[in-house]
Protein backbone atom coordinates (compact mmCIF):
# COMPACT_ATOMS: atom_id res chain seq x y z
CA UNK A 1 0.00 0.00 0.00
CA UNK A 2 3.01 2.56 0.70
CA UNK A 3 4.49 1.72 -2.35
CA UNK A 4 1.27 2.38 -4.85
CA UNK A 5 0.92 5.49 -2.27
CA UNK A 6 4.88 7.02 -3.17
CA UNK A 7 3.81 5.53 -6.93
CA UNK A 8 0.71 7.80 -6.98
CA UNK A 9 2.70 10.71 -5.69
CA UNK A 10 6.21 10.45 -7.54
CA UNK A 11 3.51 9.99 -10.92
CA UNK A 12 2.12 13.07 -9.51
CA UNK A 13 5.03 15.17 -8.89
CA UNK A 14 6.57 14.32 -12.34
CA UNK A 15 2.99 15.53 -14.28
CA UNK A 16 3.56 18.40 -12.35
CA UNK A 17 6.80 19.26 -13.15
CA UNK A 18 6.32 18.65 -16.46
CA UNK A 19 3.10 21.00 -16.74
CA UNK A 20 5.08 23.35 -15.28
CA UNK A 21 7.87 22.98 -17.80
CA UNK A 22 5.85 23.05 -21.03
CA UNK A 23 3.74 25.90 -19.22
CA UNK A 24 7.24 27.74 -18.84
CA UNK A 25 8.32 27.00 -22.41
CA UNK A 26 5.28 28.21 -24.50
CA UNK A 27 4.87 31.62 -21.94
CA UNK A 28 8.36 32.61 -23.14
CA UNK A 29 7.79 32.00 -26.51
CA UNK A 30 5.14 34.03 -26.08
CA UNK A 31 6.91 36.88 -25.96
CA UNK A 32 9.23 38.36 -28.77
CA UNK A 33 13.17 37.88 -27.90
CA UNK A 34 16.03 39.92 -28.66
CA UNK A 35 17.59 38.91 -31.68
CA UNK A 36 21.29 37.79 -31.49
CA UNK A 37 23.43 35.06 -33.69
CA UNK A 38 25.61 32.33 -32.70
CA UNK A 39 28.86 32.98 -33.39
CA UNK A 40 30.21 30.28 -31.39
CA UNK A 41 28.61 27.32 -28.99
CA UNK A 42 30.08 25.26 -26.67
CA UNK A 43 28.31 23.25 -24.51
CA UNK A 44 26.20 26.49 -22.06
CA UNK A 45 28.78 28.73 -23.22
CA UNK A 46 28.03 31.05 -26.75
CA UNK A 47 29.51 33.94 -28.53
CA UNK A 48 26.77 35.83 -29.97
CA UNK A 49 26.63 38.82 -32.18
CA UNK A 50 24.05 41.08 -30.81
CA UNK A 51 22.70 43.93 -33.49
CA UNK A 52 21.67 47.51 -31.50
CA UNK A 53 18.94 47.25 -29.06
CA UNK A 54 16.37 50.11 -27.63
CA UNK A 55 15.95 49.31 -23.88
CA UNK A 56 14.30 51.85 -21.12
CA UNK A 57 15.77 51.30 -18.04
CA UNK A 58 15.85 52.35 -14.48
CA UNK A 59 18.15 51.62 -11.45
CA UNK A 60 18.19 48.03 -8.83
CA UNK A 61 20.08 45.77 -6.68
CA UNK A 62 20.76 42.61 -8.71
CA UNK A 63 19.77 40.92 -5.29
CA UNK A 64 16.40 43.00 -5.65
CA UNK A 65 15.49 41.04 -8.99
CA UNK A 66 12.87 43.98 -9.68
CA UNK A 67 10.94 43.54 -5.87
CA UNK A 68 12.15 47.10 -4.84
CA UNK A 69 10.08 48.47 -7.83
CA UNK A 70 12.00 49.31 -10.52
CA UNK A 71 10.32 46.55 -12.30
CA UNK A 72 6.89 48.08 -11.72
CA UNK A 73 8.59 51.45 -12.77
CA UNK A 74 9.60 49.59 -16.26
CA UNK A 75 6.16 48.18 -16.26
CA UNK A 76 4.41 51.14 -15.87
CA UNK A 77 6.41 53.14 -19.15
CA UNK A 78 5.50 49.74 -21.33
CA UNK A 79 1.65 50.14 -19.59
CA UNK A 80 1.00 53.37 -20.81
CA UNK A 81 3.23 55.47 -18.90
CA UNK A 82 5.13 57.48 -21.37
CA UNK A 83 4.56 60.57 -23.71
CA UNK A 84 2.50 58.43 -26.41
CA UNK A 85 0.37 56.73 -23.66
CA UNK A 86 1.25 53.77 -25.96
CA UNK A 87 0.77 50.02 -24.41
CA UNK A 88 4.24 48.24 -25.50
CA UNK A 89 4.32 44.56 -25.73
CA UNK A 90 6.71 42.68 -22.98
CA UNK A 91 9.42 41.10 -24.01
CA UNK A 92 12.64 38.50 -22.97
CA UNK A 93 15.00 39.13 -21.71
CA UNK A 94 15.17 41.47 -18.79
CA UNK A 95 18.59 42.61 -18.72
CA UNK A 96 20.67 43.92 -15.68
CA UNK A 97 24.57 46.13 -16.60
CA UNK A 98 26.99 46.54 -14.38
CA UNK A 99 30.88 46.18 -14.15
CA UNK A 100 30.86 43.93 -10.83
CA UNK A 101 27.84 42.14 -10.66
CA UNK A 102 27.73 43.06 -6.84
CA UNK A 103 26.30 46.88 -6.70
CA UNK A 104 23.44 49.01 -8.08
CA UNK A 105 22.61 47.78 -11.61
CA UNK A 106 20.65 49.22 -14.57
CA UNK A 107 17.34 47.11 -15.24
CA UNK A 108 16.36 47.34 -18.72
CA UNK A 109 13.31 46.02 -20.55
CA UNK A 110 14.35 45.80 -24.43
CA UNK A 111 11.48 47.58 -26.68
CA UNK A 112 10.10 44.87 -29.21
CA UNK A 113 11.48 45.57 -33.12
CA UNK A 114 8.79 47.86 -34.50
CA UNK A 115 8.81 50.37 -31.53
CA UNK A 116 12.41 50.52 -32.25
CA UNK A 117 12.07 51.30 -35.84
CA UNK A 118 9.08 53.84 -35.17
CA UNK A 119 10.74 56.00 -32.42
CA UNK A 120 10.55 55.27 -28.32
CA UNK A 121 8.49 56.93 -26.86
CA UNK A 122 10.08 59.10 -23.71
CA UNK A 123 8.96 57.92 -19.99
CA UNK A 124 6.62 60.36 -17.99
CA UNK A 125 7.46 58.12 -14.81
CA UNK A 126 10.33 59.04 -12.53
CA UNK A 127 13.66 57.39 -12.89
CA UNK A 128 12.95 55.88 -16.27
CA UNK A 129 15.54 56.88 -19.44
CA UNK A 130 15.28 55.41 -22.86
CA UNK A 131 19.00 54.55 -24.01
CA UNK A 132 20.38 52.23 -26.30
CA UNK A 133 22.56 48.96 -26.04
CA UNK A 134 25.30 48.86 -28.42
CA UNK A 135 25.46 45.77 -30.68
CA UNK A 136 28.90 43.80 -30.46
CA UNK A 137 30.06 40.47 -29.89
CA UNK A 138 29.83 39.05 -26.21
CA UNK A 139 30.50 35.45 -24.65
CA UNK A 140 27.48 34.27 -22.66
CA UNK A 141 27.03 31.54 -20.16
CA UNK A 142 23.50 30.06 -19.79
CA UNK A 143 22.53 28.43 -16.32
CA UNK A 144 19.08 27.77 -14.31
CA UNK A 145 18.55 29.12 -10.96
CA UNK A 146 17.11 32.37 -9.04
CA UNK A 147 19.69 34.64 -10.19
CA UNK A 148 21.59 37.17 -6.96
CA UNK A 149 24.47 38.15 -6.33
CA UNK A 150 26.68 34.95 -5.46
CA UNK A 151 25.05 33.24 -8.76
CA UNK A 152 25.85 35.83 -10.69
CA UNK A 153 29.23 36.23 -9.83
CA UNK A 154 29.89 32.51 -9.39
CA UNK A 155 28.55 32.19 -13.13
CA UNK A 156 31.19 35.15 -13.87
CA UNK A 157 34.13 33.64 -13.25
CA UNK A 158 32.94 30.81 -15.08
CA UNK A 159 32.42 32.70 -18.08
CA UNK A 160 36.06 34.48 -17.67
CA UNK A 161 37.48 31.34 -17.43
CA UNK A 162 35.96 30.03 -20.56
CA UNK A 163 36.85 33.05 -22.22
CA UNK A 164 40.89 32.53 -21.33
CA UNK A 165 40.62 28.87 -22.41
CA UNK A 166 39.36 30.20 -25.86
CA UNK A 167 41.20 33.32 -26.02
CA UNK A 168 38.47 35.65 -25.85
CA UNK A 169 39.58 39.16 -24.70
CA UNK A 170 36.99 41.12 -22.48
CA UNK A 171 36.16 44.77 -23.51
CA UNK A 172 37.33 47.09 -20.79
CA UNK A 173 37.16 50.49 -22.12
CA UNK A 174 35.12 52.98 -20.06
CA UNK A 175 32.39 52.64 -22.60
CA UNK A 176 32.02 48.80 -22.71
CA UNK A 177 28.65 47.67 -20.64
CA UNK A 178 30.74 45.56 -18.71
CA UNK A 179 28.97 42.18 -17.27
CA UNK A 180 25.45 41.91 -17.71
CA UNK A 181 22.93 39.33 -16.50
CA UNK A 182 19.63 38.49 -18.48
CA UNK A 183 16.34 36.57 -17.61
CA UNK A 184 13.75 35.00 -19.54
CA UNK A 185 11.06 33.52 -17.00
CA UNK A 186 8.19 35.41 -15.21
CA UNK A 187 9.11 35.50 -11.08
CA UNK A 188 6.81 32.44 -10.46
CA UNK A 189 9.00 29.89 -12.12
CA UNK A 190 10.86 27.79 -10.23
CA UNK A 191 14.40 28.05 -10.13
CA UNK A 192 15.78 25.04 -12.05
CA UNK A 193 13.84 25.57 -15.06
CA UNK A 194 14.78 29.45 -15.31
CA UNK A 195 16.87 31.17 -18.10
CA UNK A 196 19.39 32.90 -16.62
CA UNK A 197 22.56 34.12 -18.73
CA UNK A 198 25.57 36.07 -17.57
CA UNK A 199 27.41 38.09 -20.50
CA UNK A 200 30.56 40.12 -21.27
CA UNK A 201 30.66 42.32 -24.12
CA UNK A 202 34.62 41.22 -26.40
CA UNK A 203 36.61 43.42 -28.22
Amino acid sequence: MMRKRMVYFTSIAVLVAIGVFVFNKSTRAGYESAEYKVIESDGNFEVREYPDLMLVATSTQIDAQGRDGSFMKLFRYISGANESEQKISMTTPVFMENDKADSEVQMGFVMPKEVAVEGVPSPTGPDVDVRKRAGGRFAVLRFSGRINKKLAKESETKLRAWMESKGLAADESPESSGVESASYDPPFTPGPLRRNEILIRLK
